[in-house]
């Protein structure tokens, strides 16, 4: 299925043992793709510092989350997600950005950012046009877990 704006619902958890010589963006790194494109980072950040636009709850390498409230390892989490897709002219050049809305475990990690395109490991992010799209669970070679996933059109 693809989609625009919508609702999403999520629940994620890290490997409840941690492997020791593991640290930063190798502790239960994953990610969820809005549209295929836009990556809202899953990652151990309970005791464990890694940069601050690449923690749980941000969008990667884009928007640090407001507070780290990651549960200990093992333990299940969710994100609640409100995005509105990007719009684009008839020209295909962009008319709004993607916007997006990120509660962790209850608590606003995100409240309404403008992304500033694709997700990019390296380099500035930047839009190219595209249509509904779905959204993808990444694997990072991480034991990372997923339940109860639902999203609603809005």
């Amino acid at each position: 299925m693809t989609f625009e704006d919508f609702q999403l619902h999520i629940e994620w958890r890290s490997p409840a043992v941690v492997d020791t010589a593991s640290k930063s963006q190798g502790r239960g790194n994953s990610g969820i793709f809005l549209q295929e494109r836009y990556e809202l980072q899953v990652l151990d950040n309970y005791g464990n510092r890694t940069y601050r636009n690449g923690q749980a709850g941000s969008f990667y390498k884009q928007h640090p989350p407001l507070v780290n409230v990651c549960k200990k390892p093992g333990e299940w989490q969710t994100y609640d997600v409100i995005y509105t897709a990007p719009r684009f002219k008839a020209d295909s050049t962009l008319f709004s950005p993607a916007r997006a809305t990120v509660l962790q475990n209850g608590v606003l990690v995100q409240n309404n950012v403008q992304l500033s395109g694709p997700t990019e490991y390296i380099g500035i992010p930047k839009y190219k046009f595209h249509g509904p799209a779905g959204i993808a669970l990444q694997d990072h070679g991480n034991p990372v877990s997923y339940r109860n996933i639902w999203l609603r059109k809005l």
